[in-house]
């Protein structure tokens, strides 16, 4: 299968995508409103284009995926293209759309899924809904919604971090946090484009949600770095955002990328995730 994949907001996810994509004979062009990335985006095997600030052209586009983020006032590409893209609904064979587990809220450490209802507690959780519905109503839209859990993989997580010094272990009693390796998103948006399901939501997200805290001291083992210290969340010095993050504790479960899309997780667990990263590095 091969065909046109138009992507907006063409970031760190969509970037592993297309690496995946363009050996296979791909066209993808990838949009981003950072005149610096247009070199990021072409190594990745994408056109890049300048947007907002460019011309965005549709024809023979055959799959669209949606990465910007929203805000207050819902999603800015539905809010600058969205009557082309009603109008060329029937054009496309598949549309992705990236959300996030936030939307579910906090559920004291229990386990959602994709049935569980939406109710979200932070800002961006709120947007987030709003825009997922914004493109679930455009009518014969074949949309699909990927919740991602939290993303790490070459260049972002523990270790880059661990590297600048300053990282702490921030211990919250009971709080666990689902992550995903960019390459295993990959892999699941490739999977639903050679199976589309329009108006299916899938968890992206790996096997074994854990404390932040543990992630970050096995990175520090592997690496033979000292531990780094522990600091109680109350008294911990966090952003509004970062605090924002501990404010939502839950297991996100992933069963449905596994039965209904037959993916098989490269990177099932944190430690497997970071012993990669380790060997790459």
């Amino acid at each position: 299968m091969t065909g046109t994949l138009l992507s907006f907001g063409h970031g760190y996810s969509a970037r592993a995508l297309s690496r995946q994509l363009a050996p296979r004979g791909w066209r993808i062009i990838g949009t981003s409103r950072n005149p610096e990335q247009m070199e990021a985006i072409r190594q990745s095997g994408a056109e890049p284009v300048l947007w907002p600030g460019g011309e965005v052209s549709f024809d023979g586009v055959t799959h669209l995926l949606i990465s910007t983020a929203p805000d207050a006032a819902g999603d800015p590409v539905l809010a600058a293209l969205g009557e082309e893209i009603t109008r060329r609904a029937k054009q496309f064979q598949w549309v992705g759309y990236l959300s996030t587990t936030a939307v579910y809220g906090d559920h004291d450490g229990a386990w959602v899924d994709e049935s569980t209802p939406v109710a979200p507690t932070a800002a961006r959780g709120c947007w987030r809904v709003m825009a997922e519905e914004q493109w679930q109503a455009v009518p014969d839209l074949p949309v699909h919604i990927f919740r991602l859990a939290g993303i790490y993989g070459p260049g972002r997580g523990p270790f880059s971090k661990l590297g600048k010094g300053g990282l702490r272990r921030i211990i919250k009693p009971g709080q666990v946090f689902s992550r995903i390796h960019v390459t295993d998103i990959a892999h699941v948006l490739s999977a639903s484009m050679a199976r589309p399901n329009p108006g299916a939501i899938y968890n992206v997200c790996d096997d074994e949600p854990v404390p932040p805290q543990d992630v970050i001291a096995y990175a520090a083992e592997l690496q033979g770095l000292p531990l780094p210290p522990a600091v109680n969340f109350d008294e911990a010095d966090l952003t509004p955002m970062a605090r924002s993050f501990y404010s939502e504790n839950k297991r996100v479960r992933n069963d449905k990328i596994k039965q209904e899309l037959g993916v098989e997780l490269r990177y099932p667990n944190y430690k497997v995730g970071l012993e990669a990263l380790a060997h790459e590095g």
